[in-house]
């Protein structure tokens, strides 16, 4: 082994630079989601459903905290983007798939296998185009506010649906609707379905109602407490509902869009129409012009 000379600086042992603590912060975070998913799977293994669901929930809001977290504290990092991918795939395709397979899919046998992994599959996909497509520098500006298809969090708590609707006491569903049910949240993860996002929509409270908001945020959170069967029903019914909704509004941004573009099409064909319908006499300045526009 080499051992560097002091003579020579550039031959000294590379040295990596301390990592500042707000960069750790949210990968710590995330870490915990990825614990969160993990234990969903054991708990379901061991058929305490209502636990693993919770977990999966539990995921969910970790996962919409780091990423605001970091924007907060300027702790964002392409390390901490990989493993929330990461993170993203185990908590929201693979931990849910798996969950309904144990808990029903599994009497389809091998049907109900595929569509638990079709499910996990989707969860992949989408995270996956999702990365690929972040920075497209084609993209529309009104398309910032929407998504491609049903986000991995939302869609692996609208995946769990038939588990709050068992809990409430409602029987369970017919294998194949179950199975059926998760192939259609897998379609919608990676379809073309514009879901609104709500990201680039900046919301400012007055003064007066800020205390009003405090109490409305408690007031919630002591409902998903003490009834966290019936919100998360509500909530995934609402949010079945509101996708409708998405597509037309995106359609309406097109639309406006499209309309705002003829003038310049009309006024570039104008200027371009003489030169096509009077052609220039042949002269020596022609004869100057590539062959391949001649």
């Amino acid at each position: 082994m080499l051992t560097p000379d002091p003579k020579y600086p550039e031959l000294r042992r590379r040295r990596f630079r301390p990592i500042p603590v707000r960069m750790l912060v949210p990968n710590v975070i995330t870490l915990l989601a990825i614990c969160a998913g993990l234990t969903a799977i054991r708990l379901s293994i061991e058929g305490r459903m209502e636990l693993a669901v919770a977990a999966i929930v539990f995921a969910a809001v970790l996962d919409g905290v780091d990423g605001r977290v970091a924007r907060m504290i300027k702790g964002q990092s392409k390390f901490g983007a990989e493993l929330d991918s990461l993170a993203d795939f185990v908590n929201f395709g693979v931990a849910p798939g798996l969950m309904l397979y144990f808990w029903q899919l599994h009497e389809l046998n091998n049907g109900g296998w595929i569509a638990a992994m079709v499910f996990a599959i989707a969860g992949g996909l989408r995270l996956a185009r999702f990365n690929a497509s972040i920075d497209d520098p084609n993209k529309p500006v009104f398309a910032a506010n929407y998504f491609t298809g049903v986000p991995a969090p939302a869609g692996a708590i609208l995946a769990m649906l038939p588990f709050y609707l068992a809990f409430l006491g409602v029987s369970k569903p017919p294998v194949m609707l179950t199975a059926a049910y998760t192939l259609l949240i897998g379609f919608l993860m990676v379809s073309r379905l514009p879901v609104f996002s709500g990201k680039t929509v900046r919301m400012r409270v007055p003064p007066e109602m800020v205390l009003p908001v405090f109490v409305s945020v408690v007031f919630f959170v002591a409902l998903l407490i003490g009834y966290p069967w019936h919100i998360l029903s509500i909530g995934s019914v609402l949010y079945l509902g509101s996708l409708p909704w998405g597509w037309r509004t995106y359609r309406d941004h097109e639309r406006n869009a499209a309309a705002a573009q003829p003038p310049a099409t009309a006024d570039a064909a104008g200027s371009s129409a003489p030169a096509e319908t009077f052609p220039p006499a042949p002269d020596d300045a022609e004869d100057e012009r590539p062959a391949r526009l001649n």
